[in-house]
């Protein structure tokens, strides 16, 4: 038994009682200078020690204070109204061009259209991408289906968005539209269903507020530290810093390739979904 604990026992705490008994109530009896010695160093070497279990016991239940913070937060300013770009933002998309971006595959240029202060997916283009990569992020964009519907499940307004190209919150038209849970409009595909659906009707304008945190991989490529999100479907939260299992595959099961910053990539699935106010934070 450690000292501390013997110390602690009921049994010790009775007997220094005792003790101490005998110091101040000395039993009228004769006793011999050499045995009152002893008694009181005994007495003096048993309090030294509960004096030092009370310090330790007041050390450990009296946390030292945090530490300040050394750097003062960088001044931001937030946009003019919700959903506009504070002032630190990088704005991937302002309804002129698709400068920003380009084509996933043969990496030319972006061939979606750009009309009306948006842009719109032009089937059998193939997927865009931005020419800049990232990883940690917040990220705000909007979106809309189209208004005439056509197809149901997963054949009606399907899009999505790919965080570091391979972590997809999905975009879709769910309302009113039956499908697997982790396919509806906000799942992390494959893998998470959203907390609730918050859709709105095909053709109006909807918005993800993402926070995304990428994944850590050590120096053999192992990950470290999985991915995790939250996102905000029209200013509702669906996805709650859920930790992502790897790239979000429609017919594999979720897995990790190590890879380093990346870009954020817009699905083209046939349908001409629709994109608009596009930024992102770099955290």
């Amino acid at each position: 038994m450690a000292l501390v604990e013997l110390l602690l026992h009921p049994r010790t705490s009775v007997a220094v009682t005792r003790v101490a008994a005998l110091v101040h109530k000395p039993p009228p009896v004769i006793v011999s200078g050499l045995m009152n010695t002893k008694i009181l160093i005994s007495i003096s070497v048993l309090a030294l020690a509960l004096s030092a279990v009370s310090v330790v016991g007041k050390s450990t239940q009296e946390p030292k204070p945090f530490p300040p913070p050394k750097h003062e937060p960088a001044v931001v300013t937030p946009g003019k109204a919700a959903g506009d770009p504070p002032s630190d933002a990088l704005v991937l998309f302002d309804g002129k061009d698709l400068s920003k971006w380009r084509a996933t595959s043969g990496k030319g240029e972006a061939k979606w259209k750009v009309q009306g202060g948006y842009m719109e997916v032009a089937p059998g283009t193939g997927d865009i991408a931005t020419r800049q990569e990232f990883s940690d992020c917040q990220l705000h964009i909007e979106w809309a289906t189209p208004s005439e519907v056509k197809g149901e499940g997963q054949e009606r307004g399907n899009s999505g968005v790919f965080l570091m190209e391979r972590y997809e919150v999905q975009v879709l038209d769910s309302f009113e539209n039956k499908t697997y849970f982790h396919g509806q409009a906000g799942s992390i595909y494959n893998q998470y269903a959203p907390l609730v659906n918050a859709s709105r009707k095909p053709g109006e304008w909807q918005s993800y507020d993402i926070i995304f945190k990428g994944p850590r991989f050590d120096e053999q490529g192992k990950v470290t530290e999985r991915a995790r999100v939250t996102v905000l479907h029209n200013g509702v939260l669906i996805q709650n810093n859920v930790e992502i299992y790897g790239n979000t595959w429609h017919d594999r099961a979720a897995n990790y390739i190590a890879h380093g910053p990346a870009p954020l990539r817009l699905q083209d699935h046939g349908n001409p979904i629709r994109y608009r106010n596009v930024w992102i934070r770099p955290l």
